[in-house]
């Protein structure tokens, strides 16, 4: 695949990265080192955001979401250490704990929409 959407469900111990584009799907899981539920050692929380970080190689555009903070602390740590991953993500949106189908779907949604509004100078 040459251009992916990325849609990562994410809380404090997993990410589901799920890229895709008009034909295919492409999905993996990342589990945090922390053994903690919201409290993980900084190191274990940076790696664990680096390798979502890593996982997003080659997407054009992520939508975040999850339950908690924990989408947005991902978007803040790229920010500050990983400004290429963090230029890509277009909206960090709360979500309960979707199957991936369900994910995709809302992916599929959103970018559709924001793709659309992308494209119209009058929703500048």
């Amino acid at each position: 695949m040459s251009t992916f959407h990325a849609v990562i469900w994410m809380d404090h111990q997993e990410a589901h990265v799920v890229m895709f584009d008009r034909e295919h799907i492409q999905a993996q899981r990342i589990q945090s080192r922390s053994h903690h539920k919201h409290q993980g050692k900084a190191g274990d929380t940076a790696a664990f955001y680096a390798e979502v970080a890593t996982a997003l190689s080659g997407s054009l555009e992520v939508l975040l979401t999850g339950p908690g903070l924990a989408r947005n602390e991902f978007r803040d740590w790229c920010a500050a250490h990983q400004k290429s991953t963090a230029a890509i993500i277009v909206n960090s949106i709360a979500s309960d704990h979707p199957s991936d189908g369900q994910l995709v779907a809302l992916a599929k949604h959103y970018f559709k929409k924001f793709d659309a509004m992308a494209t119209d100078p009058t929703q500048v």
